[in-house]
């Protein structure tokens, strides 16, 4: 379970995030939606240890981050918005060259594996051939060597195809439902964010975002 308990980030005399508060169990997916510059990619940063909150305390699977970021950074999975991939190596080596930067082993058909499972089979072609969903995809394969508890996502569909999009949203229900993942992600397309989520966390103060979701079939809750 991720705690999020009264989170503050300050920027000099700039307040990004006010008091943010949830919680969210295991095998939950969860997004975040708020306007640009509302402190979505902030509180992702955060959650996953790149940055400390000026105030609030933040716990996983019961062990508060303070006292515990080292063990906790192995437990957590985190995606930029940014593709973060060697453009030059083939899908193959960079899956290889990651897997020893991470903190759990696998073997070259375990990374193998975790491509073909989100439709990733371009094994031996070299990232700068791929798509914008291909390169996607192996962002997120990179972010599962480490095998977390706990994934969070910045925008991770975003300038991608249809169908690249539905394939990452079926594999991330199953990560979520049959391996028991936590996943929060922050996303601008309505429609995925409601067929995927268990629940939508709204950030900042324009109320553009909750009145949209409004009698869509997801409980929306409002952060600050």
């Amino acid at each position: 379970m991720l705690e999020v308990n009264g989170v503050q980030k300050r920027y000099k005399r700039k307040n990004v995030l006010q008091d943010v508060s949830f919680q969210l169990k295991s095998g939950e997916i969860a997004g975040l939606v708020g306007e640009n510059g509302a402190g979505k990619s902030t509180l992702l940063q955060i959650v996953a240890t790149v940055m400390q909150p000026s105030a609030g305390e933040l716990l996983l699977d019961g062990d508060q981050y303070k006292d515990s970021y080292k063990q906790l950074r192995r437990k957590i999975g985190y995606v930029p918005q940014e593709i973060a991939v060697w453009e030059e190596y083939t899908v193959e080596e960079n899956m290889l060259f990651f897997e020893k930067l991470s903190w759990e082993r696998k073997s070259a058909e375990e990374c193998r594996q975790l491509c073909l499972d989100m439709q990733l089979t371009h094994w031996k072609e070299k990232v700068h051939s791929l798509s914008g969903g291909m390169k996607r995809k192996l962002n997120l394969a990179i972010s599962l060597l480490n095998d977390p508890v706990l994934l969070l996502l910045d925008e991770p569909t975003v300038g991608i195809d249809l169908k690249s999009k539905m394939e990452i949203s079926a594999y991330l229900r199953k990560l979520a439902k049959m391996a028991g993942k936590t996943i929060l992600y922050t996303s601008h397309d309505m429609d995925e964010i409601t067929n995927l989520c268990d629940r939508v966390y709204s950030i900042g103060e324009d109320p553009f975002y909750p009145d949209l979701l409004e009698g869509r079939g997801v409980e929306v809750v409002k952060l600050s």
